[in-house]
C-alpha cells in the first residue's frame, strides 16, 4: 500500500479541514508514492520515535502533535525538530500529523477524555462555525428520489443525530439548447418546459468535491442546474471541547483526585475549591484557556483542560472550578484511538502503537 493511498484513511478518521486555521495537519515529511511497510503512532513525533520506527521497521509515523509547526529556513539539526526530521528523511520515513483535525473531531480527543471521565449526555462545547454548506438543484419530477438518494450516499443531508435530511418542492423548469447541445428531454433548439422537483440538502464543506461528483454522475440532465450557498448555522457535532455530565455527584476533592487517578497526571493546578458538589464537567484536550467563557456559559461545575496561565484562573470568578491536568495528560489517550481505528482499516502491515513517553514535562 502506498502512501497516498494510506492517507485517505487518515482523513476518514479525521478529514483535515476540521483542523483550525493556525494548525500545520497532514503529510510533513515523505513521498507520496512511498510503500507504507508499518505504521507507527506516537504522541510526538521526537527523534526517540523515529528511532523506534527504525527498530520497529515502519516507515511511517502518524503523530498527534505537528513535530514542524512554524516555518523552517534551514534544517541543520540545531534543535530537537530539525533532528527528527533529518532522520526521519534519511531513513525515508514519512511523518503524518492530526491535531487539531482530531481535536474537533466528535469521537475524537475530548470525546476519549469524556469516556475517561465517565461523562454522558456529552455534547461539543465550542460548535465550529462556518463550516456548513447547502447544496440546492433541480430534477425531473421522475428523477427526484434518485438525485436524493445519490447525495445522501455521498454524505450530504446530516444534521446532528439525523440523516437522509432534505426539502423539495415541485416547480416547473425551463431550457433551451443551442445547437452544441444533447438534452436528454427534448432537442436542441427548442424551448422545453419540464414538471421539477427542487431539492435541498445541507452538509459538511470537506464533502463539497464528493457531493458533486455524485450529482454529475446522473444523467437526468446534461447540465446539471445546482447552487452552492455557505450557511452561518454552527456544526453542532464538531468544534472544540465537550460537556457533559457525571452519572452521580461528586464532592470537589473527590471529583479531582478521581480526575488525576484515571488521567494519570502528577498533579493538578486548580482555583478555588467552591464548596459545591461537580455534576456538569467541561473538558478540553490540549490549551483550552479560551474555553474558559464557554465553560461558564454553559453553567458547568468543573472546567478541566491544561496549559492554563497565573490570571487565567482569576476567571473562574468563584463559579466554575477550573482544573489544569497537563497537556499531555489531557490528551494522552489520542493515540490509542487512532491506532485502533488504523489498525481495523489496515490489515496487509502493522499498526504499532509506539511505546516511547514523549511528555516533557516531570512531576517531583
Amino acid at each position: 500500500m502506498k502512501l497516498k493511498e494510506v492517507i485517505p484513511i487518515l482523513e476518514e478518521m479525521t478529514p483535515l479541514s476540521y483542523a483550525e486555521g493556525f494548525d500545520n495537519v497532514g503529510l510533513l515529511v515523505g513521498d507520496y508514492d512511498l510503500d507504507i511497510t508499518g505504521i507507527l503512532v506516537c504522541h510526538d513525533a521526537l527523534e526517540a520515535v523515529i528511532d523506534e520506527a527504525i527498530e520497529k521497521k515502519c516507515n511511517m509515523v502518524v503523530c498527534f502533535h505537528p513535530i514542524i509547526f512554524s516555518g523552517m529556513k534551514r534544517i541543520t539539526g540545531k534543535n530537537y525538530v530539525e533532528r527528527a526530521v533529518i532522520k526521519a528523511i534519511k531513513n525515508d520515513i514519512a511523518i503524518y500529523a492530526i491535531h487539531t483535525a482530531l481535536d474537533n473531531h466528535q469521537e475524537g480527543v475530548n470525546k476519549i477524555f469524556c469516556n475517561t471521565l465517565g461523562l454522558t449526555n456529552t455534547r461539543v462545547l465550542i460548535p465550529k462555525e462556518s463550516y456548513i454548506q447547502k447544496l440546492v438543484t433541480y430534477a425531473p419530477k421522475n428523477k427526484a428520489n434518485d438525485v436524493r438518494q445519490a447525495l445522501f450516499n455521498a454524505g450530504a443531508g446530516a444534521i446532528g443525530n439525523y440523516d437522509l435530511c432534505s426539502f423539495t418542492s415541485e416547480e416547473t423548469g425551463s431550457f433551451r439548447g443551442n445547437e452544441s447541445s444533447n438534452p436528454v428531454i427534448g432537442t436542441a433548439l427548442n424551448y422545453e418546459e419540464v414538471e421539477e422537483v427542487k431539492v435541498e440538502v445541507i452538509f459538511e464543506k470537506h464533502l463539497q468535491g464528493k457531493i458533486l461528483k455524485a450529482l454529475f454522475a446522473l444523467d437526468y440532465y446534461e447540465e446539471k442546474a445546482y447552487e452552492i450557498y455557505n450557511l452561518e448555522n454552527k456544526l453542532q457535532n464538531v468544534g472544540m471541547g465537550m460537556i457533559g455530565e457525571l452519572e452521580e455527584a461528586m464532592d470537589e476533592i473527590d471529583f479531582l483526585q478521581m480526575v488525576k487517578a484515571k488521567t494519570g497526571t502528577g498533579g493538578i493546578r486548580h482555583s478555588a475549591l467552591l464548596g459545591k458538589e461537580i455534576k456538569r464537567v467541561a473538558v478540553l484536550g490540549g490549551s483550552g484557556s479560551f474555553a474558559i467563557g464557554a465553560a461558564l456559559a454553559q453553567k458547568a461545575d468543573a472546567y478541566i483542560t491544561s496549559d492554563l496561565k497565573y490570571h487565567e484562573f482569576y476567571q473562574a470568578e468563584n463559579q466554575i472550578v477550573l482544573a489544569d491536568i497537563g497537556h499531555f495528560e489531557s490528551e494522552r489517550y489520542t493515540k490509542n484511538y487512532i491506532t485502533e481505528f488504523l489498525s481495523k482499516k489496515i490489515t496487509t502491515f502493522a499498526v504499532i502503537l509506539s511505546t516511547v513517553n514523549t511528555n516533557p514535562v516531570n512531576y517531583l
